[in-house]
């Protein structure tokens, strides 16, 4: 898809429906492509028309799909200077969707160290706000993910869904809205990197005992116990992803 590779890709194969599907999976598939590696930072990608034909779809759908990648800081677009791929730190590594992207295939560990040590900043002081500000509300929200994801457990998407929302939780209870934006790209994360360490086994370890120390810690009102056990699990959470790579 860069100016000197060939466009032999099989995209209009899996790429058919309505145009919302079709922009959908072609900015999945270049997505994808980008996050990836195989078209890197600074590469030039050919013409609109060219592309179009060679995903098989038409303009519009491949025009949109740009736009897409655009507005999630993978791509610029130009007059005359044509498409490049920008520099990964001008993505939006934290949208979830470039998330996706990321644990689509391999992810690089560098990128999944970023996210590590940005959950290890923002979710134990998450949760000593969480300590000190959680009302009857967010408690019932705690223990209702907690329960659903003893439940259904990680290895379940609705387990995972579990873990999103239990992690959602926290954040709502810090009722700190810039932290509370936080929401979905920490949900998104916390659930590619559960789905991709059972990629090729199980577990190597049940993380739920981890969450409910924090949740037992939150519900108590003790924020340095809430701090801790979630640095603890974000910790142990990193070192799986790691086993897992």
């Amino acid at each position: 898809m860069t100016s000197d590779e060939p466009n032999d890709t099989p995209i209009a194969r899996s790429a058919r429906g309505s145009g919302r599907r079709l922009r959908g999976a072609v900015a999945h598939y270049l997505g994808t492509a980008i996050v990836s590696g195989q078209i890197a930072p600074g590469d030039k990608l050919t013409g609109e028309i060219a592309n179009a034909e060679a995903l098989d779809v038409s303009r519009s759908a491949y025009r949109e799909a740009v736009q897409v990648l655009t507005a999630k800081g993978l791509l610029e677009s130009r007059p005359k200077a044509g498409t490049r791929v920008l520099p990964r730190s001008r993505w939006n590594i934290l949208d979830p969707a470039v998330l996706a992207w990321a644990f689509s295939a391999e992810p690089d560990v560098a990128f999944v160290r970023d996210l590590f040590e940005l959950r290890a900043v923002v979710e134990p002081a998450a949760a000593r706000f969480a300590a000190e500000r959680r009302d009857k509300n967010d408690i019932k929200a705690l223990r209702d993910a907690l329960a659903k994801m003893r439940r259904h457990t990680l290895a379940t998407e609705a387990g995972r869904a579990a873990d999103r929302a239990f992690h959602d939780a926290l954040l709502g209870a810090t009722h700190n809205n810039a932290m509370m934006a936080l929401s979905a790209s920490i949900g998104a994360a916390v659930s590619w990197t559960t789905e991709f360490k059972q990629r090729t086994r199980g577990l190597p370890r049940d993380p739920i005992p981890d969450h409910a120390r924090v949740c037992d810690a939150v519900v108590a009102g003790n924020p340095d116990a809430a701090g801790a056990a979630m640095r603890a699990l974000v910790e142990l959470a990193l070192e799986d992803t790691r086993s897992a790579m």
